[in-house]
């Protein structure tokens, strides 16, 4: 579809009116964009579709009685009609108002135009090459949604589970069932604390769920004060088809994890019919246990991908072997392995297979969550070494245990190092209906880092290609229902039954934080025509009562734009004018270099041939249109002269204005996209219902950093609680404990790296991540601040230390008035640079983190939070950042900056 909403309505009324014309009219998609000069953002949108002169003539003829009916009036009738009555029986006052001077963009030149056709309907890009998406918000006030699934039952019905235990069933329509479809919270293994990787981490229904009932769930539990992973079976209610029967428990597989982390967590259900489990290497750094690791040892579950016959298990054991699982007559082997040496493998998904020819079926994708150097993306095979603790990624790990030649390993498709991201969360290959441009793209994330990246496989060379994907802009993403921003931490992915995709996020990982959201991905470049994706959900016999879907972030179609200074009018030159569509930057391939000599594999090192994207500072998206000014219109004319007993006010000013402001050439005010870093989300309070328990704030932190749910490495302080119903609007104060002092020198266990909720430093990219808003602290009085009582400039900073010394010190930035702390959340050392710089110094010798160089009082209020900058800014205003005064710090993390 273009980028305006009114087209195809437009269009569809213009060919109904006109049905008998011999003239044919364009439909709705990929042109209307070109017929309405929309694709600009200061061009002002059209109501009709612009003409070609010559062709006009003829449309006269045929149509010119639908302007009456398609410009609607609310002010005064008489007038309008004396309007448009003027326009229609005039052939030349009809042309001058619809004709466009461009003519390369009027109809049906438009059509013929190779340049201008060249790229319709393909994905957006951004200037560097970032696919541009945009979402739609599905549900919220969710406590760390780590899955979702469907039955694949014809309902169209989707299960979320939230980390605590529960498991909700919502419909079609977006509604949820008050009551949970399951509610293991007493025999759940977790905690409050934001880092806690046990807990509810998965569950899948059987594949003839209509039909067999049954569901499998994957969580943590304590068996007297032992951990271990435990994979249950449960069977739906018969009196209930929306909840399963808690008392039928029946535990298929338990394993003993020796550590916290790297508890896997993974169900799927295969094409073969067997049930898939995917356990971690047990946790700790490196795999440490035994010569080889647990992931390399097949006599042990840990670090394994297991394949499972559940089927016609009533009467015996819980499940049995398939008769061609690899390892089946290996002696020591534990049969149930159907590959090995995975280090944590989060989110796996398989492959539905080409729509129309079916290729790539059954292909299963997994993301590895590394150590410290590099994230991994791995097709799962039969019998597959993936090559864990001897490499990560591409790379060697355990060097000795590397060039070992009869380790015979698989080698990822793809391995990103850790400046762009510290926990890969895999994704699903994209084969829905809605969205044709996405066919064949697999689609994953960071949970670190946020990133939203894609993988396209070049069929001829088996190579896969890397894109990032970033949000479009306010003018892209301009649609009914859509978004462009999502919070940072990405938890998981899913398919509905259509094979639409989805992923959840948080902006507290916390288990009790009812931050969750579930976002829906959109292609607004090109949707399947209207009607072709449609279908009609089985009924649900619902017991209990529904709770209705109420989205919380703000449409983009009702974001109020922002105003740029008039352009100075200029000629522009309409004869042969073409335009040069953008560079477009050449899809990443991801080449897999040789590796150290080793006698059975080849030789590979971790190369990539894309520079790591860094964040850049502020860019304005749109161009400003150029339009001459001329003489007024003959409709302009009429309307200075047609008496009016009030001044026209409502949608119809509002639509001849635009018309006649394009019919005119006259100079307009253009918009620009709203900046797509530093808004918050505007989320009001959350309501919840009846089953669901309170989120109390998490207990005073005993150790040094947080350790983030689901893949984190190591353990952490808490970051910023909230309450049970957690409104995101901001607030006057908020509990936030007290970072203890940090030793600069980390420990080994600490250097393995914390990988969910880590606030990075050096981590930077296209896509547009809002994340949570920030508690407001008790602010300070306004005042000039300057030395002298000169008035400073926003953004002016000062360093201020007890020493009295110049060069360094807790920095202060002055904003609106006011002198306040900046947070050192991201805060790296090109953000210092920025601020040295400013005060007179070359560069910044060191950034000092916790409010080592000073602690501000409590009347001081931080006024900046999440600055990254690229180092070029004139003040760190001009750096990506949260909105001033929105930010989730104590004065215990104030930054401090030394510049030399």
């Amino acid at each position: 579809m273009g980028p305006e909403i009114s087209s195809k309505t437009q269009l569809q009324t213009l060919k109904y009116v006109c049905v008998k014309s011999s003239f044919p009219l364009q439909e709705c998609s990929p042109y209307s964009a070109h017929l309405f000069d929309a694709e600009d953002a200061n061009t002002p949108m059209r109501m009709l579709p612009g003409l070609c002169g010559d062709y006009c003539s003829g449309y006269w003829l045929q149509c010119r009685y639908t302007l009456s009916l398609l410009l609607e009036n609310s002010g005064n009738p008489q007038q309008f009609a004396n309007l448009t009555a003027t326009i229609e029986e005039d052939r030349k006052k009809f042309c001058d108002y619809l004709e466009l001077k461009d003519k390369q963009y009027c109809y049906p030149n438009v059509l013929t135009n190779t340049e201008l056709n060249a790229n319709l309907g393909l994905v957006r890009e951004d200037p560097t090459g970032c696919l541009e998406l945009c979402l739609q918000e599905v549900a919220n006030g969710l406590r760390n949604p780590v899955a979702m699934i469907h039955a694949e039952d014809g309902t169209h019905r989707f299960f979320v589970a939230e980390q605590l235990g529960y498991v909700w069933v919502y419909l079609a329509n977006g509604s949820r069932i008050d009551r949970p479809f399951l509610n293991l919270t007493h025999a759940v293994l977790t905690s409050p604390w934001a880092g806690d990787e046990r807990g509810f981490l998965c569950i899948a229904l059987h594949p003839r769920f209509d039909e067999v009932k049954k569901a499998y769930v994957y969580y943590s539990v304590s068996v007297k004060k032992e951990e271990r992973i435990r994979v249950s079976e449960f069977t739906l209610l018969t009196t209930d088809d929306n909840q399963l029967d808690h008392s039928s428990e029946r535990t298929i597989l338990e394993v003993v994890e020796p550590a916290s982390n790297h508890n896997g967590g993974q169900l799927l259900f295969g094409r073969d019919g067997y049930l898939y489990v995917f356990i971690g290497d047990g946790g700790r750094a490196g795999d440490p246990f035994g010569k080889f690791g647990n992931s390399q040892n097949k006599s042990t579950l840990l670090g394994k991908v297991l394949r499972l016959d559940v089927d016609n298990n009533e009467d015996g054991a819980p499940y049995s072997i398939p008769s061609d699982n690899p390892f089946l007559h290996e002696k020591e082997a534990r049969p149930e392995i159907y590959a090995y040496g995975v280090r944590n493998m989060w989110r796996c998904s398989i492959d539905r297979g080409d729509p129309t020819t079916g290729r790539g079926g059954g292909r299963m994708f997994c993301g590895d969550v590394g150590q410290n150097k590099f994230e991994e993306v791995d097709l799962i095979v039969k019998g597959g070494n993936y090559g864990w603790r001897a490499k990560e990624g591409f790379s060697c790990y355990d060097r000795k245990l590397c060039l070992n030649s009869s380790l015979d390993d698989i080698l990822p498709i793809f391995a990103y190092p850790h400046k762009l991201g510290k926990s890969v969360t895999g994704g699903y290959i994209y084969r829905g209906c809605q969205m044709p441009n996405l066919n064949g793209l697999y689609i994953f994330g960071d949970f670190m880092s946020g990133r939203l990246m894609s993988l396209k496989e070049n069929v001829a060379s088996g190579e896969w290609q890397y894109r990032e994907i970033c949000m479009g802009g306010d003018q892209t993403c301009r649609f009914p229902k859509l978004i462009n921003s999502y919070y940072k931490y990405i938890i998981s992915f899913a398919e509905d039954e259509a094979g639409e995709l989805y992923f959840m996020a948080t902006g507290v990982a916390s288990a009790k934080a009812r931050a969750g959201v579930v976002y829906k991905i959109v292609d607004p470049s090109r949707r399947a025509a209207p009607g072709k994706c449609s279908f009609k959900p089985t009924p649900v016999k619902i017991k209990g009562k529904l709770v209705h879907f109420y989205p919380k972030e703000e449409f983009v179609i009702n974001k109020k734009p922002t105003t740029t200074p008039i352009p100075t009018t200029s000629t522009r030159k309409t004869t042969t004018t073409t335009k040069t569509p953008p560079r477009r930057k050449t899809p990443i391939i991801i080449i897999k270099p040789p590796m150290p000599t080793r006698k059975t594999i080849r030789k590979t090192t971790l190369q990539t041939t894309r520079k790591t994207p860094q964040t850049t500072a502020l860019k304005t998206t749109s161009k400003t249109t150029i339009k001459p000014t001329t003489v007024p219109t003959t409709v302009q004319k009429a309307m200075e002269t047609t008496p009016a007993p009030t001044t026209p006010t409502g949608y119809r000013t509002t639509i001849m204005t635009a018309a006649f402001t394009r019919s005119a050439q006259t100079p307009i005010i253009p918009t620009s996209p709203t900046r797509k870093h530093g808004r918050p989300l505007q989320y009001a309070p959350i309501t919840t219902s009846k089953p669901l328990t309170s989120a109390q704030p998490p207990p005073s932190p005993s150790t040094k950093r947080p350790k983030v749910a689901l893949t984190s490495e190591r353990p952490a302080a808490l970051t910023t609680p909230r309450p049970q119903y957690w409104s995101l609007k901001p607030t006057t104060s908020g509990y936030k404990p007290q970072r203890p002092p940090i030793n600069t020198t980390p420990t080994k266990t600490q250097e393995e790296g914390l990988r969910l909720g880590e606030k990075l430093e050096n981590t930077g990219g296209a896509n547009q991540v809002y994340k949570r808003p920030r508690g407001r602290s008790r602010g300070s009085k306004r005042g000039r601040g300057g030395r002298g009582g000169r008035k400073l400039r926003a953004g002016s900073v000062r360093l201020v230390t007890t020493d009295g010394l110049s060069d360094r010190g807790r920095l202060e930035i002055f904003i609106r008035g006011e002198w306040g702390t900046v947070c050192d959340d991201l805060f790296t050392s090109k953000a210092g640079s920025v601020v040295c710089r400013q005060l007179g110094f070359t560069t910044a010798l060191a950034v000092m983190k916790r409010a080592v160089l000073g602690e501000a009082d409590r009347n001081v209020r931080i006024l900046l939070d999440d600055v990254e900058c690229e180092g070029g800014e004139r003040s760190l205003l001009e750096c990506k950042r949260s909105r001033v005064g929105k930010h989730n710090c104590s004065h215990g993390e104030d930054v401090g900056v030394i510049c030399g």
